[in-house]
């Protein structure tokens, strides 16, 4: 049948080479159209075929996509039909190809889930529509007939879910699911349990959700109601459908039956993604240690300096809880891998427990992640017994690897971490933090930054083949609608899911922006509601002399720009942007996107400041680069880190923080900047956590909190000559800093224009 469709368009096809733009994401390896006039219109009477019996699951999970919107019947048959579905089995795991011609279309796999790849590539090239789940009238169902050859660069292209901070119900779930299949992602990381609730049944331990799965409302969540309260945004606070009231006070959370489960793993498979749970211990478990004796060192659990008391590897009623638990999860997800967490603990009770004492010197361990090692190994040689394969977050390597665990690298200051595992001979999945965390802020990076990403983290070839893959989490402290999770998720969602499956080369991030702003309409379908791109033309802090023009845009052209200079939070009757904003004054402006639904998007303050260039500062400057003060500091206040104690004095020739510094950092950094000619000098200043900027004593950016990694820009008009320049900046656990100055032409200064004296 194939071969006959291709001799049907074998007179147009070399005429009308690449003349239908493709925006499938990711991007398929190879693409060809035959011509932007012809199509495969899909019709009431159309039916959908499957040559395989292994492909009658595939064949209804097409239906069930196409027929709501359309409200054809589609019949399936295990035969040749309108759609056909098949296998061919010389093809490369995974991949798959899409024949689309005037008659038919023909999907052809090397496995299952090469076909339910092939289909998602399908529904791409559909209307938007077609993700419809109501009958949609008015669309012509038609696909431009081409050819698509297309394999996934690495199997393992995944999204983490954090259910336990805030809880996700069965449907969101699953709808979840229907989003990364149509995106190709394959890996879910289901992280169930965490010291605020356990949210899987374990039937030999009934309390861990009786109680476990419950608590009363926490930091976390009076914090994201009142963030839904200060900036008047519904989709930050914490759904009143999670709660029950007990004695008459309200209790949050929510847990999935072992029925559910099986119900979502089963709904899963049939879109090719493998779930892979995550029962964190043996730290992040204080949700079980409230509920059962015999798991912690002592009787009073809690939390430590910074992290919750783990499970004690001591006692043999602790290690067989472990067991138990794991015993139950093994069954209820067939999968390969399951995940043990490991990251975090914090060992000080180990260190004082009788019982960890004696497991150590039974067993000749020397340092407290030697025991912690013991623990893990103890772990996973009990899963492999059931036939599973263990990932832990990279904290397993401290006191040495097994032979067979994968390490999910998170902590990028981890730096040594892919090629002490690689070279070790074990298995790495990349979801390093600065890159990778989807419930950090995206900054007007972070999506490039993703595609961009070596995922190979600049390994020889040989160890290359131990990266698995990519993978983006989703930590719900902040996140607790499903509305909120797209808005944190889904940009960068596309870029993992291109990083993932595309080949490496060639790049070209503006080419992947077109297609990402031209699927915006299916995640409208789809009620995905993605951070809308962010506004350029303006900086956080902005600078004039005179008069200052800014010419506002947003590179998605289907939202409005409105803004109040009140201090108010803009609405749909606010003043709209409707030309360049001129201004000739100071001002404090609040600009607001919104959708065509009327849905609002972010809310961005901005200060224009009118200026007259700063003078130059009389300083005869001895030395190229800066002077870096690095106090011992614990505090997350940038004004209190001149009175902690100075650990030591670095000359750097950047703003960045200096090699050997870690810990409680607080660094003050200082020292004059050289600006070649009078202008408005732009200032980027990224940090994790908090940071600020001065220029001649006047606060330039602020970032003054603790924060993931973000970026923010000032501006400042100075006259040619040397200014006084001071960055503050404090982080505890592993951080980034960096500064970026550009002048009036947008051209970025070399570092050695930063001096100081001796």
């Amino acid at each position: 049948m194939k071969r006959l469709f291709f001799i049907f368009v074998c007179t147009f096809a070399l005429a009308s080479a690449s003349a239908v733009a493709q925006n499938i994401i990711p991007k398929p390896n190879y693409y060809h159209s035959f011509g932007e006039q012809y199509y495969f219109y899909l019709t009431p009477d159309a039916t959908i075929g499957y040559t395989n019996p292994s492909l009658k699951e595939a064949a209804e999970y097409l239906g069930s996509v196409l027929r709501p919107s359309t409200g054809y019947k589609l019949k399936t048959q295990k035969k040749v039909g309108t759609i056909t579905l098949e296998i061919e089995k010389s093809m490369k795991a995974g991949s798959y190809a899409v024949s689309v011609l005037n008659e038919g279309v023909v999907i052809s796999g090397a496995d299952y889930r090469g076909v339910i790849a092939g289909i998602q590539s399908l529904r791409q090239l559909l209307p938007a529509e077609i993700e419809s789940r109501q009958l949609v009238s008015g669309v012509e169902w038609m696909v431009p007939c081409c050819e698509i050859n297309d394999a996934p660069r690495y199997d393992y292209r995944g999204l983490e879910l954090d259910v336990s901070r805030h809880f996700y119900t069965k449907q969101e779930i699953k709808d979840m699911l229907d989003v990364m299949a149509l995106y190709k992602l394959n890996k879910f990381h289901w992280h169930l349990t965490d010291d605020q609730g356990w949210r899987v049944e374990i039937k030999r331990y009934p309390k861990l959700t009786q109680n476990g799965a419950w608590r009363k409302y926490n930091n976390q969540d009076l914090g994201c109601n009142a963030v839904a309260d200060k900036d008047q945004n519904e989709d930050m606070r914490v759904p009143t459908d999670r709660q029950k009231m007990v004695d008459g006070e309200a209790l949050y959370g929510g847990f999935y039956t072992q029925k559910d489960i099986r119900e979502i793993v089963e709904y899963a498979r049939v879109r090719g993604i493998d779930i892979i749970p995550e029962v964190d211990m043996p730290g992040h478990i204080l949700a079980a240690e409230e509920n059962y004796q015999g798991i912690s060192c002592f009787e009073q659990t809690g939390w430590g300096a910074v992290f919750s008391s783990p499970a004690c590897p001591g006692k043999e009623s602790a290690m067989q809880f472990c067991k138990n638990v794991y015993e139950e999860i093994v069954q209820l997800f067939p999968y390969e891998y399951v995940h043990i967490g490991g990251d975090e603990v914090e060992k000080a009770n180990w260190k004082k427990c009788p019982d960890c004492q004696k497991r150590m010197k039974d067993n000749g361990l020397k340092t407290e992640e030697e025991l912690q090692s013991w623990f893990i190994h103890e772990m996973e040689k009990f899963l492999n017994s059931k036939g599973k394969k263990m990932i832990g977050w990279n904290e397993i390597i401290e006191g040495g690897l097994s032979e067979t665990s994968t390490i999910m690298w998170w902590g990028s200051w981890v730096k040594d971490a892919p090629e002490v595992t690689t070279a070790h001979g074990n298995d790495l999945i990349n979801t390093r933090n600065d890159i990778f965390y989807l419930d950090y802020n995206e900054g007007p990076e972070a999506v490039k930054n993703i595609y961009n990403h070596d995922a190979t983290c600049g390994l020889p070839e040989a160890q290359q083949k131990h990266i698995l893959g990519v993978q983006g989490n989703i930590w719900c402290e902040q996140i607790p609608t499903m509305n909120r999770m797209w808005y944190q998720t889904a940009n960068r969602m596309l870029a993992i899911a291109e990083l993932g499956w595309s080949a490496s080369q060639p790049k070209n991030f503006y080419e992947f922006e077109d297609r990402m702003l031209s699927n915006l309409p299916r995640f409208a379908v789809l009620n995905v509601r993605a951070k809308v791109m962010p506004l350029e033309g303006f900086s956080k802090v902005n600078a004039f002399v005179g008069e200052g023009r800014y010419h506002i845009t947003c590179k998605d052209k289907s939202v409005e720009i409105r803004y109040t200079t009140d201090g108010s939070i803009p609405t749909q009757n606010s003043t709209l942007l409707n030309g360049d904003l001129v201004l000739t004054d100071n001002a404090e402006i609040n600009f607001a996107t919104f959708r065509k639904d009327g849905s609002r998007g972010d809310v961005t303050s901005a200060k224009f400041n009118k200026e007259t260039y700063s003078p130059a500062v009389k300083a005869n400057p001895t030395r190229n680069g800066l002077v870096s003060e690095w106090h011992e500091f614990p505090g997350i206040d940038c004004n209190k880190i001149a009175e902690a104690p100075l650990n030591n004095t670095y000359y750097m020739t950047d703003i960045a923080i200096p090699e050997g510094v870690k810990g409680n950092i607080g660094l003050l950094t200082t020292g004059y900047i050289y600006v070649p000619e009078t202008g408005i000098y732009t200032f980027t200043l990224t940090s994790d956590d908090g940071s600020d900027l001065f220029i001649d004593g006047a606060n330039v950016v602020d970032m003054n909190k603790e924060q993931s990694p973000t970026t923010v820009v000032g501006q400042k008009a100075l006259e040619r000559g040397y200014h006084a320049i001071r960055v503050r900046y404090f982080d505890h656990n592993g951080g980034c800093l960096g500064l970026v100055v550009t002048n009036a032409k947008g051209e970025v200064m070399n570092p050695t224009e930063f001096y100081y004296s001796e």
